[in-house]
């Protein structure tokens, strides 16, 4: 099978993601729904285990056959990138690609509140985008760096898992690092790249322990750090950080969350019901003093309603944002229910 055919055929297409499984012809997801490649037969565990030899190289297919799951990215040349997941089912091999536009996204083009196009100026501290897996995090963060590259003149250092888009340099100097080939971890990225000199640290996701508290040490001493969770709202964010430290840290860890974190922009994903593609529902919280003071007293049942009442300075709710989704007739009503965080009241609002 001709992988790089296949490729240009899922970009074509404006598939989202491509599956290789044995038993099954390549699968491509085109705006959330999943149908067969046209024109391709049954894969085998030969073909499967004989494309990932063809783009991962004999050093990279044995480090995959010892982990069982391996991380990485391709491309099609003057096409677009690929994010690429190898692992195992079934004891055979199974591959899963994400495609990623050659050129990133302008930020005022993702249909995101306003405040986020603010937040890119603030000087430091902790900036969090959340969301489930396919959300949009990663196209979020690439575009507010690339909208800082297009106005300041600053040294960006992401760290990523793979790396995604690539940034060109504008006004700023960026250096690209990718988990594997050119740094072991996400958490020894983040201590050497305090000695580099760096403005804005991106880290493409706090997953663990050191890597969350290395993230929030760059905060602290005068970074603009930006990361991911996979979390789905500012409340959740907030006590999946503190529960990554062991109980007697976490007081500690309330103090300093509640100095360094800046805002927390959490994503969720909708089928466009205007023309095709996807467009994102967001909930922005910014980090008022009130805000600060309830992360700081483990008070966080208390901040939907700190958003709730602060639409005048840029906070929406998941469910204002639903709706004004709706009202322009981006989504459908059914859409905005199944993922409002309260259907009945968000009903109502819709019937109002």
């Amino acid at each position: 099978m001709d992988l790089q055919k296949l490729l240009i055929e899922a970009l074509d297409s404006n598939a989202s993601d491509v599956h290789l499984v044995a038993g099954l012809p390549p699968m491509l997801r085109i705006h959330t729904a999943l149908k067969a490649a046209e024109g391709y037969s049954q894969l085998t565990p030969e073909d499967t285990e004989a494309i990932l030899k063809e783009i991962t190289g004999v050093k990279r297919y044995e480090a995959f056959l010892d982990r069982r799951d391996l991380d990485f990215s391709t491309h099609v040349p003057e096409r677009g990138r690929f994010r690429v997941n190898a692992h195992f089912q079934r004891d055979t091999v199974a591959i899963a690609f994400r495609a990623i536009p050659n050129e990133v996204p302008a930020l005022g083009n993702l249909n995101l509140p306003q405040i986020v196009q603010q937040l890119i100026s603030l000087p430091r501290g902790l900036i969090l985008v959340t969301g489930e897996t396919g959300s949009g995090k990663s196209t979020t963060l690439a575009a507010m760096v690339d909208a800082i590259n297009q106005r300041y003149n600053y040294h960006i250092i992401t760290i990523e898992d793979p790396i995604e888009y690539i940034i060109r340099w504008k006004q700023c100097v960026i250096e690209q690092r990718e988990l594997g080939s050119d740094v072991p971890t996400f958490a020894s990225g983040l201590k050497h790249a305090l000695r580099q000199d760096p403005d804005i640290i991106l880290v493409g996701e706090m997953r663990d322990l050191e890597t969350t508290s290395a993230a929030i040490t760059a905060a602290e001493t005068g970074h603009l750090v930006l990361s991911t969770l996979h979390t789905q709202n500012a409340p959740q964010t907030i006590e999946r950080i503190v529960d990554i430290y062991p109980p007697e840290q976490q007081n500690q860890i309330r103090a300093m969350l509640a100095n360094t974190l800046q805002a927390v922009c959490s994503q969720s994903l909708f089928k466009r019901t205007d023309r095709p593609g996807m467009v994102p529902a967001c909930e922005v919280m910014v980090c008022t003093p009130a805000v600060r003071n309830c992360i700081r007293e483990n008070r966080v049942h208390e901040l939907p309603n700190i958003i709730e009442t602060s639409r005048q300075i840029g906070m929406c709710t998941l469910d204002d944002s639903i709706k004004t989704l709706y009202l322009n007739q981006l989504i459908s009503r059914d859409q905005a229910l199944s993922q409002a965080s309260r259907p009945e009241a968000l009903n109502q609002a819709l019937s109002a």
